[in-house]
């Protein structure tokens, strides 16, 4: 038997005979829309498609123009066969790639909550939690598909990130609200908006849904057993369906097969099949990459077949130009094992050809290593250390961030040795599921919800209390508090996050008792609002001020993962009180008291002219356990406003990370429109985008990959450099028909121009240094940083002036680690790496001292950006006494310090300009993040 499923087709007077041989086939009659068995197999139900995919599916191929004649009808015939027959095929290749659009979708929709349930650093699915968000009667369907191997073929792609069809298609299709939640880790809980079209869509579904998730073992009702099925035949409105672009389709005519198949004769067929192939490459344009790969490929194939060994190989080598993705890596090692000493010395004297050698021995290497195995989650059978119980965590879904896990294994282990026992963590996993459950089913009466934004979701509730606005149940979303009135479902406010002054737990006297109380004051409101919370004032009174600070950090930093980050750290507080049950539960919670504790002990203050000037920050290593630094930053042309164009034609944000992902956001919404794409595994050094088809990515791996925009993969590589790539640049288009040049640098001074179109080497150069950062391109000139000078060479590569600091006032100079050209003012302005110094030559009289600039408590530049008339500075600076990234925005015309912003947590390692409206700030790997700013 096949190891997965397949499809074969048969005529129906073979239908009767495949029914009574076959073993374990389902068997559909197309003309009759039957299913059913063979006759030899088991005979167990097919459960039903999940209903709500199926539904979208059948109206929209219900929707196909089906009949090519009833669609034509219309039309003026063709006098021409041919043409009435390229028409008719034209037709059917669209129609096909509709249908394979359409079955796509189906599958999309399927499986895409599957994502939800993934953790991508120890390759766990967590197939249990997975099954009790889906409703009862499509759980036999998952079920059955869950145990398929197709489906460990398909969990295994997502948890290698592969950029496929399902990949493309799931972000493509991704609502609104989708992608803002990739931008939040926050636990999941309904929306008001989900919870209103939840109502609406499945008014009986909630009661049905908590059976089955606390009778985990309940036999599923079975629909009655025939031996074939009649399948609906339900008709719908027509829905409109999204136009597509038509596939392109080739034609490759094979060499005819001659009669004699002798050696002589099937060697003249490859030789005959590689001359085709050869007219074949030369007549395909070089933006045709695709098609051109496909026919590298065979071609190889034919030399190989041949035994014509390097001109395989310089066939395979021409894929990572064209189309890497179909690169045979196993087929290469094995045409490189084969080879001659003769033909291996010939092969080496090739720089390309030595290069595609080394690297397939080292992707062998690597690929041997490779564990690509999908693992359940299992809670963990024995005492668990630090170590452990930080794996455990993360493959649970529960948090990644490894330090907010160290909080919670600190809390955990209060008063006892530092390991947890398998039962404490069942008892926390336990409860933080059934929170997570009880939340799902939060049923919010109308009357409430209109009170709230839509995407406001309910993460605790208390028990019902008596307060001064009356009995009911304390609530909590991730921006306010409110009460639900008992009795009369109703809304009373209590508070936003932002607007409380103070919150103190005391206790009233009612009667002969002491009854704990939790009062807090909101700056809006003249009463004090008072609640009798009894044995949970203490846990309430440790979330509240947690949310509070971590509410008044978001909006200080304009960053609204802090507000995410106290989210996670009270329901941690919850479900730690709730499993402990003891007396130092409270005292343990405190432990993940993480913005209350910055609050009362650091108290640092955000700058005015940073507050003034900071729009909002994002995080590119979001869902990472760790945070990345962002080495550089590129952004694409566009529209900046949601309002102007389609979404498709927004700006966009390109982030280099430190391990090798390119993280991608919209420019207009900063949401995600690519969460990563793994480029490298090493350091991203330079970007640059290319006739917004393409963006060049620089790496210290030696090699530049090039991304393709509109379907978010990187199918290329150009790996002529012998060292890591620092810097990258274009020349602009003269005119309308001149082709474009792009130019390379590496760290050992190589410049290699490039043919845009062909991908193609022009011509290189190398520019005498012992190193080179950087280089630019200036009034025809190249201009290029090589340590403690700036070298002008021609595009041929001859030096025609150098820029430096005489040698009589080197005392104390450092590096240059960037520089800028002014046009129009025919400057240039150089940063120093170690200490906070500009120098600014006019190039007019560059043998004389420049002008020196001195930044203010500024340890070193890394990075600087043209802007207007303001030169933006990224370096490493001192604020309330720390180490911190600053920024500083200087006056181009009076040579001072407009602002000096206080960045991030750490160094400013990167810096671009959004249409000179924003600018956009990287830092290191302390922070992580991307700071937006406002120019004025």
């Amino acid at each position: 038997m096949a190891p997965t499923s397949f499809l074969m087709g048969c005529h129906i007077d073979h239908f009767r005979e495949v029914d009574e041989e076959g073993e374990d086939l389902v068997l559909i009659n197309i003309d009759s829309g039957e299913i059913g068995f063979s006759e030899s197999g088991t005979g167990a139900e097919i459960p039903d498609v999940p209903s709500n995919a199926a539904d979208v599916f059948l109206r929209r191929i219900e929707s196909l123009p089906m009949h090519y004649d009833l669609e034509k009808s219309h039309l003026s015939s063709s006098t021409s066969l041919a043409d009435a027959r390229m028409r008719r095929r034209v037709w059917q290749q669209n129609l096909n790639w509709e249908i394979q659009q359409i079955t796509l979708q189906l599958i999309v929709n399927i499986f895409r909550d599957v994502l939800d349930h993934l953790n991508y650093e120890h390759r766990v699915f967590n197939s249990e939690e997975f099954l009790k968000t889906r409703s009862p009667k499509d759980q036999p369907f998952y079920r059955k598909v869950l145990e398929a191997y197709i489906f460990h073929s398909f969990l295994k792609a997502r948890l290698s990130k592969r950029m496929d069809a399902f990949s493309r298609m799931e972000m493509n299709t991704q609502s609104d609200m989708q992608r803002m939640k990739q931008m939040l880790d926050s636990p999941r809980r309904p929306t008001m908006e989900e919870m209103i079209a939840w109502k609406q869509i499945h008014p009986d579904l909630r009661s049905s849904r908590r059976m089955v998730i606390s009778l985990p073992n309940l036999q599923d009702d079975r629909i009655q057993e025939y031996s074939f099925k009649q399948l609906s035949l339900r008709k719908s409105q027509p829905e409109t369906v999204v136009t597509l672009p038509s596939k392109s389709v080739y034609t490759f005519s094979l060499p005819e097969i001659h009669s004699a198949l002798n050696y002589r004769s099937i060697q003249s067929y490859y030789a005959e099949f590689v001359t085709l192939l050869s007219k074949s490459v030369s007549s395909i344009p070089p933006e045709n990459s695709g098609l051109l790969a496909r026919y590298y490929y065979l071609r190889g194939l034919m030399y190989m077949m041949q035994g014509k060994r390097l001109e395989a190989l310089f066939d395979f080598q021409h894929l990572y130009k064209t189309d890497v993705g179909i690169f045979p890596a196993d087929l290469v090692k094995k045409v490189v094992d084969s080879m001659t000493s003769e033909e291996r010395f010939n092969a080496e004297r090739r720089p390309e050809l030595k290069r595609l050698i080394s690297q397939v021995k080292e992707d062998h290497i690597d690929g041997t290593k490779i564990d690509d195995h999908v693992k359940k989650f299992v809670l963990p059978q024995k005492h668990m250390h630090l170590e452990d119980f930080v794996k455990r965590i993360q493959e649970s879904g529960i948090v990644k961030d490894i330090q907010t896990i160290h909080r919670l294994f600190e809390a955990l282990t209060v008063g006892q040795q530092k390991q947890i026992d398998p039962e404490t963590f069942k008892d926390f996993y336990t409860y933080w599921k059934e929170t997570e459950e009880q939340a799902q089913d939060v049923d919010l009466p109308p009357e409430v919800i209109e009170h709230l934004d839509k995407n406001e979701s309910v993460y605790k509730v208390s028990s019902p209390v008596k307060t001064n606005c009356g009995v009911g149940r304390i609530a909590m979303t991730q921006k306010r508090l409110f009460l639900l009135t008992e009795g009369r479902p109703g809304y009373r406010d209590i508070a936003k996050f932002r607007d409380i002054e103070d919150v103190k737990a005391t206790s009233v006297n009612i009667l002969f008792l002491r009854i704990p109380t939790l009062r807090i004051k909101s700056i809006s409101k003249k009463d004090v609002f008072e609640a009798n919370l009894k044995s949970e004032c203490d846990l309430w009174y440790q979330i509240v001020k947690e949310m509070w600070a971590g509410r008044k950090m978001s909006d200080d930093h304009k960053d609204p993962q802090y507000i995410q980050q106290a989210l996670t750290n009270v329901l941690l507080m919850d479900a730690v009180v709730g499993c402990l049950q003891s007396p130092k539960a409270i005292y343990a919670a405190t432990k993940l008291s993480y913005f209350d504790r910055m609050k009362n002990e650091v108290q640092e203050i955000v700058p005015k002219t940073t507050a003034e000037t900071l729009k909002h920050k994002i995080n590119p290593s979001f869902g990472q356990t760790i945070p990345q630094a962002v080495d550089v930053l590129l952004c694409t042309p566009g529209y900046l406003n949601t309002s102007e164009k389609d979404e498709g034609a927004h700006s966009k944000l390109w982030c280099g990370l430190r391990d090798g992902k390119v993280v991608v956001f919209d420019a207009a919404t900063w949401s995600f429109v690519q969460h990563s794409i793994q480029v490298s595994s090493s350091k991203l050094n330079c970007m640059l985008g290319i006739e917004q088809t393409q963006v060049w990515v620089g790496s210290q791996d030696f090699i530049i990959y090039i991304i393709n925009t509109c379907s978010m993969s990187c199918n290329k590589q150009l790996t002529d450099h012998r060292s890591e790539v620092m810097d990258l640049t274009i020349d602009e288009k003269t005119s309308k028909n001149s082709q474009r040049q792009a130019y390379s640098c590496s760290l050992d001074g190589t410049v290699i121009v490039w043919d845009v179109s062909t991908l193609k080497v022009k011509h290189h150069f190398q520019v005498p240094c012992k190193k080179m950062s950087s280089f630019k391109l200036y009034n025809n000139m190249l201009w290029c940083c090589t340590g403690d000078s700036v070298v002008e060479v021609r595009r041929n590569g001859i030096p025609c002036r150098t820029v430096k600091i005489s040698d009589n006032l080197k005392d104390g100079i450092s590096p240059f680690s960037c520089f800028l050209l002014v046009s129009g003012k025919d400057q240039l302005w150089v940063a120093s790496a170690d200490k906070g110094e500009l120098y600014i030559w006019n190039l007019k009289s560059h043998t004389l001292p420049p002008q020196k600039l001195s930044l203010q408590d500024c340890r070193g530049i890394h990075c600087m950006i043209k802007v207007k008339s303001q030169v933006w500075v990224g370096c490493t600076g001192i604020s309330q006494g720390k180490l911190k990234g600053k920024i500083y925005v200087v006056d181009m015309e009076k040579y001072s310090v407009e602002k000096e912003l206080v960045a991030h947590l750490d160094t400013v390692t990167s810096l671009c300009s959004a249409e000179d409206r924003y600018v956009l700030s990287g830092s290191g790997k302390e922070d992580g993040k991307i700071a937006i700013w406002k120019v004025e």
